[in-house]
């Protein structure tokens, strides 16, 4: 009968140290003094005992049922090192003992008497509790971590764990992802894109993870929902969140944002995702009595295809309607909005305030730091100066300040160049967009599908519902009003609830 021996050290620490040669060694020893010849050596780095789904420690047990009848023994150094997991511990063992395979330890007087197998039992479930506790033990310390700021679990993408002296470490921004992650949740909080976008758009600005791979939708959904981000740590093993003392990429308001979107509470303008450009107002629309978004398709007819909508809702199937028709009627509800003037006249007065009060910040900020720029470039001529004509200062002394300062002023030159705004015609674009809402149903007509889905969304954030030929009660944005007066049919128009007083009949 022959031996095979496991070793098995859980970290990489281990690994590098005496503790796997020093394993290897003592059975080596154990299976010379008792005459056993050895036939293989298994070594496990870096596995933890918890688990049996260890590749070496499979590898071995395949070994054995392949080697059945050849091999008598396993040997380890300590049976902690076979499995720290009592119940597996046993089962295991019990599979070595059909294959007729004994297990013996280098450092603990195991044997298949009734002696040494209640020896065995006891310091399995002993390999068991020690283990128990130290788990308990980091539980409890990296509770203790979390109540006093720190991270202590691996950073999330958008982080680095910061190497520092015992209690003090933490997660730090990762210079290269961190304003990546940032812009990601700017474009979603925006409204404007839908998750599959913002990848794409922040792929193509250089965010990987940290295998240089594609952030993959559902990667990127997580990052959606952590609060790690916004500077809040929320776990399982806190009974409350706590604020992190470190910096976050993002804040709480923008976050919220996020949150809202993702849970619904938030309208977005994103566009239908299976779109099809014969049906714009698909799923924007609702059926009147079911409240179930309408689906749309051509229908064959005896001669050619048309095109309807219709309610997908098999219990009801109250609309289906021709495209050209529910269209038709669209334009004609467009064409009853009108801006309320109060409030675009409003909202144009507090834009342009708010532009000229950033243009007068940015000034003042970029003239500081131009007059910053100017002292370095002073403090330059005077070590220019102190070097070649008064001969104050040695070459070397001369050469290292000389490249503080040129570095000094090459950054003080950019911080000045990014705190100007951009020229930019404010007052054009906010007239333009004043056309934009006095024009609605032309526009609409004149739009591509993404635009129009688009716009639809702006004008009613929570669609419009339609039965018996008309559209009902919408809540529009709150720059319009619907007009009593219109060429549509008085009887398809509807007071708004929102801002304004709902009319009664």
């Amino acid at each position: 009968m022959k031996a095979v021996i496991y070793c098995r050290v859980s970290t990489k620490e281990q690994v590098q140290n005496l503790s796997l040669p020093t394993q290897r060694k003592n059975c080596i020893e154990y299976c010379q003094r008792h005459g056993i010849d050895l036939d293989q050596i298994f070594v496990d780095e870096g596995e933890s005992a918890k688990t049996a789904l260890r590749p070496a420690f499979q590898k071995m047990l395949r070994y054995c049922r392949e080697n059945k009848g050849h091999i008598g023994y396993v040997v380890v150094y300590a049976l902690n090192r076979f499995s720290r997991n009592t119940h597996d511990h046993l089962v295991i063992r019990g599979v070595l003992a059909g294959l007729g395979i004994s297990l013996r330890s280098v450092t603990e007087p195991i044997d298949n008497s009734s002696t040494g197998k209640l020896m065995e039992t006891i310091l399995a479930g002993f390999a068991q509790f020690d283990n128990d506790v130290k788990a308990e033990r980091t539980k409890a310390g990296m509770k203790a971590a979390m109540e006093r700021g720190r991270w202590p679990y691996s950073a999330p993408l958008g982080y680095l764990n910061n190497k520092a002296p015992k209690g003090q470490s933490n997660i730090i921004p990762d210079p290269e992802r961190a304003p990546l992650i940032k812009k990601a949740f700017e474009f979603y909080a925006s409204g404007l894109y839908t998750r599959p976008q913002v990848v794409k758009m922040v792929h193509d600005l250089g965010l990987r993870t940290r295998k240089g791979k594609k952030v993959s939708l559902q990667t990127f959904e997580a990052i959606l929902r952590n609060s790690l981000y916004a500077g809040i740590m929320q776990t399982k093993i806190l009974e409350a969140p706590e604020q992190g003392l470190y910096e976050p990429i993002i804040d709480k308001a923008l976050f919220d944002r996020v949150q809202a979107i993702l849970s619904g509470k938030k309208h977005t303008v994103t566009p239908y995702q299976r779109n099809h450009p014969d049906f714009p107002l698909r799923q924007f629309v609702k059926c009147g009595i079911c409240n179930r978004p309408l689906t749309a398709s051509w229908s064959r007819g005896r001669n050619k295809k048309f095109p309807y909508y219709r309610c997908p809702n098999q219990q009801c199937k109250a609309i289906n309607v021709c495209k050209q028709d529910l269209e038709k009627e669209f334009i004609s509800y467009l064409e009853c909005l009108t801006p309320k003037t109060e409030y675009v006249e409003l909202f144009k007065a507090i834009t342009l305030d708010r532009w000229n009060e950033m243009q007068a910040q940015a000034i003042s900020i970029s003239r500081k730091l131009e007059h910053n720029a100017q002292e370095l470039k002073m403090r330059k001529e005077k070590l220019v100066d102190a070097f070649i004509y008064k001969q104050l200062i040695d070459k070397a002394t001369y050469d290292e300040q000389l490249d503080k300062l040129n570095e000094e002023i090459a950054f003080a030159e950019i911080e000045a160049h990014s705190a100007k705004l951009e020229a930019f015609d404010i007052e054009s674009a906010l007239n333009f967009a004043q056309h934009l809402v006095r024009n609605a149903s032309r526009l609409w007509v004149e739009m591509n599908l993404d635009q129009r889905q688009r716009f639809q969304k702006v004008l009613f954030p929570k669609g419009l519902s339609f039965s018996e030929g008309k559209f009902g009660t919408a809540e529009t944005c709150i720059f319009f009003n619907m007009l009593q007066e219109s060429t549509a049919p008085e009887s398809s128009l509807a007071s708004p609830t929102g801002f304004e007083p709902v009319l009664l009949e």
